[in-house]
């Protein structure tokens, strides 16, 4: 049976511990290959070819440039990559920063999340694999903003909502909420029909950009 190939990894961090931490421990786990470290836009610019990375682990503060604007660049330039921007900020609003036509397989976690391995590698693989994985404990801190449409979802509809921010299907919902699929479904319809969502394809990002847009979390 073929052996799947390894997710290769680059690291762009500036700050030299944590950088060589991120890399010591992605090098030892199975199925990640870190191929290059950058510590500013400068020499990552000059070592990401496209093609040859799969996921990017951008901080966000560089010494030389903004990660975003350098993940911006670097998608540009290789649409198939993934980008997982790193954060010291315990913020969503950065992430709204970048234009929604170009946040596909970008995901977002901040550095102290990115302190469980487990939470990191969950997003490094998922991001490999297309999706865009928002930060889930910030998710979980996030709170209807007062006036806001979001507000005026009932307690399990938000709950349902912020479940599909994390990504959730709707089978995994239901198994966390301990309800059927199609209350699931249901619920669903109710909370795309309050933000005014046409249900359909992206029914599911748009009412991730409404969570994104119309949450707030606590300082």
């Amino acid at each position: 049976m073929p052996t799947a190939s390894p997710i290769r990894v680059a690291v762009i961090e500036d700050q030299q511990l944590f950088r060589d931490l991120l890399v010591s421990s992605l090098t030892e786990v199975p199925g990640i290959d870190v191929v290059f470290q950058a510590g500013n836009v400068k020499d990552a610019r000059a070592l990401m070819k496209p093609g040859e990375v799969d996921v990017a682990l951008l901080d966000i503060e560089l010494p030389d440039g903004n990660g975003l604007g350098l993940g911006l660049s670097l998608k540009r330039s290789d649409p198939e990559l993934g980008i997982v921007t790193l954060s010291v900020l315990d913020l969503l609003e950065p992430y709204l920063g970048i234009p929604a036509a170009e946040r596909g397989t970008w995901s977002y976690l901040s550095k102290s999340s990115s302190g469980s391995l487990e939470t990191l590698l969950d997003v490094i693989t998922r991001t490999a694999a297309g999706e865009s994985v928002i930060d889930p404990t910030l998710l979980q801190r996030s709170k209807p903003r007062p006036g806001s449409a979001v507000a005026s979802l009932t307690n399990r509809q938000f709950e349902v909502l912020r479940m599909v921010a994390r990504g959730l299907s709707n089978q995994s919902i239901a198994e966390a909420l301990e309800i059927a699929p199609n209350s699931v479904v249901n619920h669903l319809s109710a909370i795309y029909s309050t933000l005014g969502i046409p249900e359909g394809q992206n029914a599911r990002v748009s009412a991730t950009l409404e969570f994104l847009s119309n949450t707030q979390r606590p300082s």
